[in-house]
């Protein structure tokens, strides 16, 4: 697989049992009630999607963690040919490494960066299974509900974080939408699908992240689903120019995620 397709996706929260209501109710997914232990005494629990497999981890952030500075967050792990060899790379590219590169039983070889900007990602050479050699990532679907159909860098640099991008990743951007002052929403293609985009328009105050929106079945049921467990809705439904609709929320920790899907209702 060529580098740059997300693999993996990471929520970190100080309470996944608080979270897990949300996220079963919006996108039909269940968070497990018990998780793996960690050294430093975190705590990584499965998501299951409804229709099957994993849609990633939730990482439980202790108080040592958060005042360290970790917040909740949703977080991409990219997939490398070679962990070792693209640390070096995005580190010239002008990366910092929140970790080094690591092993994991069972999941592979991985690190942790921050991109020019500050927004933080997974780089991840992942091991299958002895007996599933030829088993990859179904994590990211642009069509599927449940999976994640989008992914928007909000940051404060898009041209900058365009040159680090397609410079460490397989990603081609050369579609754009005009955005007026702030400048152009530049489209993300992997091996000819459009995975997500570099977005301009950062709101004054938020630091640079990846915003992933994940697929529901119908998105005013999504919204109020959202609303009725917790989330607050910060932009609210609108249609995008796929034709699907979309809002913005946070998760009753706090965490910014958005959901994408049709309004059955129109």
């Amino acid at each position: 697989m060529m580098a740059g397709f997300p693999i993996w996706y990471e929520l970190m929260t100080p309470d996944p049992a608080k979270v897990a209501p949300f996220y079963r109710a919006v996108t039909g997914w269940t968070i497990s009630p018990e998780g793996n232990i960690m050294p430093n005494g975190a705590e990584y629990r499965m998501i299951h999607r409804a229709n099957g497999g994993h849609e990633g981890g939730v990482l439980s952030l202790t108080p040592a963690m958060m005042e360290g500075g970790a917040q909740p967050g949703w977080i991409a792990y990219f997939h490398v040919p070679d962990v070792d060899a693209a640390l070096p790379r995005a580190e010239a590219l002008g990366a910092t490494v929140w970790m080094g590169a690591q092993s994991v039983p069972g999941a592979g070889r991985m690190a942790m960066l921050a991109d020019p900007q500050g927004a933080p990602f997974y780089i991840m050479t992942p091991a299958p299974p002895p007996d599933k050699v030829d088993l990859t990532s179904d994590v990211f679907d642009a069509k599927k509900p449940g999976h994640c159909r989008w992914m928007q860098l909000d940051t404060i640099d898009a041209p900058a974080a365009n040159t680090f991008y397609t410079a460490l990743f397989d990603w081609k951007t050369d579609q754009t939408m005009p955005m007026g002052p702030a400048g152009d929403y530049r489209f993300i293609e992997f091996d000819g699908v459009q995975i997500g985009a570099f977005n301009p328009m950062i709101p004054q105050g938020q630091k640079p992240a990846w915003l992933l929106f994940f697929g529901v079945e119908d998105i005013d049921t999504a919204k109020s689903a959202a609303q009725a467990h917790g989330g607050t809705v910060t932009q609210d439904i609108h249609q995008v120019p796929s034709r699907d609709f979309i809002f913005m929320a946070r998760d009753p920790a706090g965490a910014a995620v958005a959901f994408v899907g049709p309004r059955k209702g129109a």
